[in-house]
């Protein structure tokens, strides 16, 4: 057995998890060349929620982050989370979106893209698999991990197959929702290492208490990789910590090989920033307990937020039991999708109307048509027609990829960006986050030339979305 490897998760999902995404460039600046010399085997440092937060919250260019990181981290891999061909946005591109956003990807500076599909619709990985292979990036494929009647490790195992033979480099199980247990994940890494000859690798969540007993049964089934948080930004529903794992696998057939001093300057500087956003209210103390009932009801923690959130600004905050036990019914009636952004969401949401109108899909929203119209691609097990016909009507769904009936986009998105185009990257910026990123550019814009200067503020807002 060779050593196991870690991931760090901290400058990505450890601070999508605890504090919303919410960590600037400027707070990841003191650390990073620390976080280098560690000997990590890669940094999780972007994709997923980051491109957006950067742009809506934190007023920052995300390429500008990912090239800083880069400048500063020369020793060690970067690593993104990439949604398949829903990119880092909330649907699906057309393919020359998505080969162009992995082509700047990488020549900015990541090395890995783990590509996920809420779905785990094999079609929907294809353009990002084939676009990083030829930009000769690492293409880790991972499988959104859930359990239901048609979801068991014999079926993951069929799929990491099929994954491998599509062109992956590696297979991540991606626990999104901590569910896995410790012997689940001993005999489900034991099947995958029996079904493909690529290294795999688990994400999981600490958020039901499982997550370091699950990684040290499946480093005991032979997993190759591991992805952990450094301790003052883990746990909760961030990830295992880094140091314990570390320091129970020292000295066994395990070993990591990481140093505990180095990993220790790490930890000081981030206990600094837990701090911090405890003080300011940006890590609440509810998403650093553990939940069982993550277990009973499959929710993620932030989709657990969201719908407080919504029946607290419905005044129903005292349905959120009945809106938990509806979420299970709704995932069935919709074919069992993992429960995973924009599913989870989608779920989530129309559990809510389903329960605080008194009447299963009285109200139904146009995103839940769209799972069950197939709009997000292929749904694990089939839906009735009885139950499409009773959501659709008359309407018929679609049977091939999604992406197939989105004509190329590129063309028509670098016009609509040219009044603010600093940059190539700009046009994905785009392409993503309009409205947002509209914004951002005036912004940009007014900051760049004055407001005074010749692309004064009697130009600026022109062209707001």
């Amino acid at each position: 057995m060779a050593n196991v490897k870690i991931t760090e998760t901290v400058l990505r999902d450890a601070h999508q998890s605890l504090a919303a995404t919410r960590m600037t460039t400027e707070e990841m600046l003191p650390v990073l060349e620390a976080l280098d010399a560690v000997g990590y085997h890669a940094l999780e440092a972007w994709g997923g929620a980051t491109f957006d937060a950067c742009l809506r919250f934190l007023n920052e260019d995300p390429w500008e982050r990912l090239r800083t990181i880069r400048e500063h981290v020369k020793n060690t891999k970067l690593q993104m989370l990439f949604r398949g061909q829903n990119i880092l946005g909330y649907r699906h591109y057309a393919d020359d979106v998505v080969e162009y956003f992995v082509q700047k990807s990488i020549a900015n500076g990541i090395d890995i893209i783990r590509i996920f599909d809420a779905l785990n619709d094999p079609r929907n990985l294809k353009t990002a698999i084939d676009a990083t292979r030829k930009e000769k990036g690492h293409v880790q494929v991972a499988f959104s991990y859930t359990t239901s009647p048609v979801h068991n490790n014999d079926y993951f195992a069929t799929l990491a197959k099929q994954l491998e033979e599509m062109g992956a480099d590696s297979i991540c199980i991606k626990d999104m929702s901590g569910l896995l247990k410790p012997y689940d994940a001993y005999d489900l890494v034991k099947k995958l290492k029996a079904s493909v000859h690529v290294p795999i690798e688990l994400h999981t969540h600490y958020t039901a208490g499982l997550a370091s007993m699950t990684a040290l049964k499946a480093i005991e089934a032979g997993v190759d990789i591991i992805d952990t948080a450094i301790s003052p930004m883990a746990m909760g529903t961030s990830q295992p910590p880094t140091e314990p794992i570390v320091a129970a696998l020292a000295g066994t057939e395990y070993d990591t090989g990481l140093d505990l001093e180095k990993l220790n300057v790490v930890s000081s500087y981030f206990t600094g920033i837990r701090e911090k956003y405890l003080e300011s209210g940006l890590i609440n103390p509810k998403v650093l307990k553990v939940d069982v009932n993550a277990l009973r009801y499959q929710v993620p923690g932030g989709m657990l937020s969201n719908l407080v959130s919504q029946l607290k600004q419905a005044g129903k905050l005292d349905q959120l039991d009945e809106v938990l036990a509806e979420v299970p019914r709704v995932r069935a009636d919709a074919g069992y999708p993992p429960l995973v952004t924009p599913t989870s969401q989608i779920v989530g949401t129309q559990a809510v109307f389903n329960v605080i109108s008194g009447e299963r899909y009285k109200i139904v929203t146009k995103e839940f048509k769209g799972i069950v119209h197939g709009d997000y691609g292929k749904t694990p097990a089939p839906i009735s027609d009885k139950f499409r016909k009773q959501i659709l009507g008359d309407e018929k769904p679609i049977t091939c990829r999604p992406a197939d009936k989105i004509k190329p986009e590129l063309a028509t998105l670098r016009e609509k960006v040219k009044p603010y185009m600093e940059q190539e990257e700009d046009v994905l910026t785009y392409a993503l986050f309009e409205q947002v990123a509209t914004k951002f550019f005036e912004e940009r814009k007014a900051k760049l030339y004055g407001l005074d200067g010749k692309n004064g503020d009697a130009e600026l807002g022109v062209h707001m979305v």
